[in-house]
Formats: C-alpha cells, structure tokens, sequence
C-alpha cells in the first residue's frame, strides 16, 4: 500500500473551483503554427513562467506599447 504525497481534491472543492473560474476568467483560445508551440512552452520555461503567463505578459507588453 502507497499513499500518495499529493491530497486529492474533493469533488464539490472542484465544483467550487470550476464556478470560480466561470465566474472570474474568460477563454481565448490561440492557434499557432506546428512546432511553435514547444517553442513558446520552452520560452516560457526559460522565463520561469507557465505558458498562460508567458502569453498573458507577453499580450499585456503589447497593449501597454500601443503597438
């Protein structure tokens, strides 16, 4: 018998979590090329950030640029 390091999360904590994301986030989904995508993933490792982070700063950069 192993028990797992990582707690599990209860279902109605994952109803709760679901219900905060619908509530607070919107969903944009990015196409890009194949193979950009491991490209960006690296980039972002390399930035020590998650992908969604990488891309939400990176859209933020722009918007601020005017550009």
């Amino acid at each position: 018998f192993v028990m797992s390091d990582t707690p599990k999360t209860s279902k109605a904590q994952q109803r709760a979590t679901a219900k905060y994301v619908r509530n607070n986030y919107d969903d944009i989904k990015v196409r890009v090329p194949k193979g950009k995508r491991d490209a960006i993933k690296a980039a972002a490792g390399a930035a020590g950030e998650s992908v969604n982070g990488y891309i939400k700063k990176a859209i933020d950069l722009r918007m601020e640029s005017g550009k």
